[in-house]
């Protein structure tokens, strides 16, 4: 049997707490920050935990892990 690979597009973007969350960046913030508010700005800082469904794929491109 060949080895399961890892995704390096999501090794790229994605990291894993000690629970075994998923951690991303925040999405919204390459451009057009015009026209957003600044609410929005302060809110889209550092990162975030994706939704079980989500992180479930993302689990799934990244077995190894």
């Amino acid at each position: 049997m060949p080895k399961m690979k890892t995704k390096a597009s999501c090794k790229k973007r994605f990291s894993f707490t000690a629970s075994g969350k998923v951690k991303s960046a925040q999405a919204g913030k390459r451009h057009g920050m015009i026209k957003r508010s600044n609410k929005f700005i302060r809110n889209q800082r550092g990162t975030t935990i994706l939704t079980e469904s989500d992180a479930r794929i993302i689990k799934g491109f990244m077995p190894n892990r």
